[in-house]
C-alpha cells in the first residue's frame, strides 16, 4: 500500500503544482457556463438602433392601438431611470394597405428586411377578430430573419390580444367598464408542499423557483462532469505517453502493474477531489454571502461526494486500461470517445430526467451502473422526493460494477502495458480481459 500511495502522491503533486492546474481550475467553469456568463455580462449591452416595422392590417382595426402602444413604450420604457440614457431601441411602426396580390407584397417586404431597410413586418389576417368566420385568415404573422427570438414579437402579443378582447366586447354591445376585471391576469404560482413540524403545526409551502428546481441540480451535474474530465480523462493519454516513452518499464521494476494502475487512479481522484472542495466550498460561501443559503442542498452533498468518488474510480480504471492498449495519440483519440459514454449519456438525458425524476425512464436509467452516479445525483438534487431505497440500491449496483471494471481493467493493463506495436483490436482487448 505504501508504494501505491507514494505513486498516487507523486501523480497528485505533479498535477496540482503546475500553472495549468490553477488556470484550469479557474477557466473550466467559465468554459462550461460561458454562455450564461456572457448573457449576464451583455444583458445591458443592447443594440438601440431604431427598429422599423411595417404592418399590413387586413381588418383596419389595429393601427391606432399599435401606434399608441409604441408611443407609450418609446417615451416611457426605453430609458434608464437613473440617468435617462436610452437603453432600448425605438419601435417605429408604419402601416401599409394590403395589395390585391398579397403574396407579391409580402415577398417585396421580405426583400426589404433582407436588405436592412426594415427590421420586420406584421401581417394581420382579415378574420382575426372572429376566427370562426374564416379560420384560415385568423392569424397575426410576424416576419423577421430571426422571428422566434425577436423581442418585438413578444411585445406585440399582449397589446394585440387585449385589443381583440375590446373589439369583441364592443361588437357584442358590451361596455368594457361593466367588466373591469376582464383584462386582469391571474398567474399560477409555483409552490412546494406543506409540511408538519414536530409540534404538529402545519407549515405553509414555500415558493418553488428555478434556482432550486433547475439551477442546483444542473450545477451539481455539471460539476460532476467537470471533475470527471479533470480527474479521469487525462489518465488515458498519460498512460499512453508513459507506455510509448518506455517510462513505465522503469516504474514496473519496483511495483506491480496493478499497483501502478491503482496509484494512477488514486492520483487522479485526489486531483478531482481537490477541485471539488474548491468549487463546493466557494459556491457555498458565495450563496451564503448573497443570501441564498436556503437553496444550498446540504443533504445532497454526501451523496454527491460518494457518487463522484465511485464515478472517478470507475472511469479511472477504464481510462488507464484503455491507455495501456493505445500505441500512439491516434489510438488514444479513437478510444476516448467510447470511454466517455458513462459521462455523455447522462448529459444527453438530463433535461427529461430533471423534468420527471420519478418516471420509469429516469428510475431505471439511474439504476444502470455506468450511469448511476450522475443520474442518481441529478434526481436526488431535484425537489422531488426520491424513494429511499433507490439511492442505496443504485449505490450497491455501481459499487459491484466498479469492482468488475477495476478487475477487468487490471487484467487488460497487466497484459498490454508492456506491449509495443500490437494492433488496436477489440478482440485483443477481450482476450486480455478474459485470459489475462
Amino acid at each position: 500500500m505504501y508504494k501505491i500511495f507514494r505513486l498516487a502522491l507523486r501523480e497528485y503533486l505533479a498535477a496540482v503544482r503546475t500553472k495549468g492546474f490553477i488556470i484550469g481550475l479557474v477557466m473550466l467553469p467559465v468554459f462550461m457556463s460561458g454562455s450564461m456568463i456572457a448573457m449576464m455580462l451583455l444583458k445591458d449591452h443592447v443594440d438601440i438602433r431604431e427598429r422599423r416595422i411595417v404592418v399590413i392590417d387586413e381588418t383596419n382595426q389595429f393601427s391606432e392601438m399599435l401606434l399608441e402602444q409604441a408611443h407609450i413604450r418609446n417615451t416611457q420604457h426605453i430609458f434608464d431611470p437613473e440617468d435617462s440614457s436610452q437603453v432600448q431601441p425605438v419601435y417605429a411602426i408604419e402601416f401599409v394597405e394590403p395589395d390585391r396580390d398579397l403574396t407579391v407584397q409580402l415577398g417585396a417586404l421580405s426583400d426589404r428586411v433582407r436588405a436592412g431597410d426594415l427590421h420586420a413586418f406584421l401581417h394581420i389576417g382579415s378574420s382575426i377578430i372572429h376566427p370562426a368566420e374564416n379560420p384560415d385568415n385568423a392569424f397575426a404573422n410576424y416576419h423577421a430573419e430571426s422571428a422566434a427570438l425577436d423581442d418585438i414579437r413578444d411585445w406585440l402579443r399582449d397589446p394585440i390580444n387585449n385589443h381583440l378582447r375590446r373589439l369583441r366586447l364592443e361588437q357584442a354591445g358590451i361596455d368594457e367598464a361593466q367588466i373591469p376585471d376582464l383584462f386582469a391576469w391571474s398567474w399560477v404560482n409555483a409552490k412546494g408542499l406543506l409540511t408538519v413540524d414536530e409540534d404538529g403545526n402545519i407549515i405553509d409551502a414555500a415558493s418553488s423557483n428555478e434556482i432550486r428546481s433547475i439551477a442546483i441540480p444542473l450545477a451539481m451535474m455539471m460539476l460532476m462532469f467537470m471533475m470527471s474530465m479533470m480527474g479521469a480523462m487525462p489518465q488515458l493519454s498519460a498512460v499512453m505517453e508513459e507506455k510509448t516513452q518506455r517510462i513505465v518499464e522503469v516504474i514496473l521494476g519496483s511495483i506491480t502493474p496493478f499497483q501502478f494502475m491503482l496509484g494512477k487512479i488514486l492520483g487522479g481522484l485526489a486531483v478531482a477531489l481537490t477541485s471539488t472542495l474548491v468549487y463546493l466550498g466557494g459556491g457555498t460561501l458565495f450563496m451564503q454571502w448573497r443570501g441564498f443559503e436556503s437553496y444550498i442542498p446540504y443533504d445532497i452533498f454526501p451523496w454527491f461526494v460518494v457518487n463522484l468518488v465511485i464515478l472517478l474510480f470507475m472511469l479511472g480504471a477504464l481510462m488507464t486500461s484503455l491507455g495501456s492498449v493505445a500505441n500512439d495519440a491516434k489510438d488514444a483519440q479513437s478510444l476516448s470517445f467510447p470511454a466517455m459514454f458513462p459521462m455523455m449519456i447522462p448529459m444527453f438525458v438530463m433535461v427529461p430526467v430533471l423534468k420527471e425524476p420519478l418516471s420509469t425512464f429516469a428510475t431505471w436509467l439511474s439504476l444502470i451502473p455506468p450511469f448511476t452516479p450522475m443520474v442518481m445525483t441529478l434526481r436526488l438534487a431535484s425537489p422531488v422526493t426520491i424513494p429511499a431505497w433507490q439511492p442505496w440500491v443504485g449505490l450497491i449496483g455501481v459499487l459491484l460494477f466498479t469492482l468488475i471494471v477495476v478487475w477487468a481493467g487490471s487484467r487488460i493493463f497487466r497484459a498490454a502495458i508492456l506491449m509495443q506495436g500490437v494492433p488496436l483490436k477489440f478482440s485483443n482487448i477481450m482476450r486480455w480481459m478474459t485470459k489475462g
